[in-house]
């Protein structure tokens, strides 16, 4: 019954204005072979235009592709969104999108936004700002997702910007959140020392890749099926499921 799944749920593509030209979908798929990750969460800034790419350069591997978002609330604060299919990620980039500033994206200053297929091959560049503060805030994010039936997780949570706990100091109590990530070389127990915020909350590990070597092979998830419900009950370590994060190295 049970599966013990290797998982990254963080990284950018080249849609991300911040990420190296290398994050290209077939060799993120090698990288996440070479690591022995199972599952990872595609999650570019505000957009979701290169999740069914990824899938389709992760078809037949056995390597699952969650669609996700990392999105900036009007906090500043980033928020990994999760969902099980590429029709909902979509359906929440339109409600995203409709919250974003109209304004066309500074490629010299931001970096350019690669729309690519599944072989890696260039499409088209994305004009809109994706590196911007959406008006949604926190909780109108994560109550966004869950209607949609994804699960939110409050990103790098232990860095000291555009994390949940640094931005406003707190959790905010029955905020709905699946739980918190940390950042790829933190010390659980170190930051939960420093952070007792985090306390009653399931962690994940990821990478926040925004580079191949980036991506990182922390986390892993006992769970009945790779999808974001298992990953929940992980989170809560309900009903057998539970999440350990392996060390560093």
């Amino acid at each position: 019954m049970w599966r013990y799944l290797l998982a990254d749920l963080h990284l950018h593509t080249v849609l991300s204005p911040c990420a190296e030209v290398e994050m290209i979908p077939p060799l993120i798929v090698r990288r996440a072979q070479e690591l022995g990750l199972e599952v990872i969460a595609v999650t570019d800034h505000n957009a979701a235009l290169n999740v069914a790419a990824m899938i389709g350069a992760a078809a037949g591997t056995g390597l699952t592709v969650l669609p996700g978002m990392e999105v900036q609330s009007r906090e500043e604060v980033h928020l990994i969104t999760l969902f099980d299919t590429v029709d909902q990620v979509l359906a929440w980039q339109e409600r995203v999108w409709a919250a974003l500033p109209d304004r066309e994206n500074d490629e010299a200053f931001f970096g350019a936004q690669f729309v690519v297929d599944a072989t890696g091959e260039y499409c088209y560049t994305e004009k809109r700002m994706l590196s911007i503060s959406a008006a949604f805030s926190v909780e109108e994010v994560v109550s966004g997702v869950r209607a949609l039936g994804g699960i939110v997780l409050p990103a790098h949570v232990d860095r000291p910007a555009n994390s949940l706990i640094a931005n406003l100091g707190f959790v905010p109590p029955g905020l709905g959140i699946a739980g918190l990530e940390l950042s790829r070389r933190a010390n659980p127990a170190e930051v939960g020392q420093r952070l007792p915020q985090m306390a009653g909350y399931g962690q994940v590990v990821s990478g926040d890749a925004h580079r191949l070597e980036e991506m990182t092979a922390r986390t892993m998830l006992k769970v009945a099926a790779p999808t974001v419900a298992e990953v929940a009950l992980a989170l809560a370590g309900q009903d057998g499921r539970r999440i350990e994060i392996l060390n560093a190295k």
